[in-house]
């Protein structure tokens, strides 16, 4: 069995923002797949996916990011998986927006969801990281992860998000050394501005949420 586990904030305000980007990934899949990510376990929404390289949960961690950790521990030792089996799907603000890395361990880089996984899990799970950056100067990096994407960024959200889920995918069948040609920009970023946006829908069929949670900066 394998796990794709992505970050993200449970409640309506909190979707298509830069910060849940692993959820967008996760959407997707579903979307694609006519899965449901909906059954409650471990605080957290998972699905079911009968693939062809063998059984997979997703998994949307319903507490907030700094906390996914507890979730992916839970998970791995209900079902007796190792690190090695677990894909996180996160954003990444030190990549540019449009721009992917799959990486089979390593450190969390900054991330709070990231470090919690690893204080509970260690370094040895997969990650993929999906860029959301470069932080305007003068911005705030919690309002900017909690921000959506401008008009202009959007197409370029969109199509990373696509090319996750089929990282994601080449992960399942081939492991990291097959799905690390995903790494890269896809398309040229373009340049973040430092004006707040209002979330703009990436995934047109966003998956359930969980009421609104306190303190999601991660």
């Amino acid at each position: 069995m394998k796990f794709i586990l992505g970050i993200g904030n449970p409640g309506a305000q909190y979707r298509h923002t830069r910060h849940n980007l692993g959820w967008e990934v996760l959407d997707l899949l579903a979307k694609r797949h006519g899965l449901e990510v909906s059954r409650k376990r471990w605080n957290a929404e998972i699905g079911e996916w009968r693939h062809a390289s063998g059984p997979v949960l997703l998994i949307r961690p319903l507490s907030y990011v700094n906390l996914s950790g507890e979730v992916a521990q839970a998970a791995c030792a209900f079902h007796k998986v190792p690190p090695a089996d677990l894909l996180v799907v996160t954003d990444d603000i030190h990549l540019p927006t449009g721009s992917l890395r799959l990486r089979p361990d390593g450190s969390a880089g900054g991330h709070n969801g990231l470090k919690n996984i690893e204080q509970h899990l260690g370094q040895g799970y997969h990650r993929l990281r999906l860029g959301c950056g470069p932080i305007p100067p003068g911005t705030e990096q919690i309002g900017f992860v909690l921000g959506g994407f401008p008009p202009e960024e959007v197409p370029v959200a969109q199509a990373m998000v696509a090319r996750a889920a089929e990282a994601c995918e080449a992960w399942l069948i081939g492991g990291a050394a097959v799905a690390c040609r995903y790494n890269g920009p896809g398309t040229k970023p373009v340049p973040a501005k430092p004006v707040p946006a209002k979330p703009t829908a990436i995934n047109p069929a966003p998956g359930p949420v969980a009421p609104p949670v306190p303190n999601p900066e991660g």
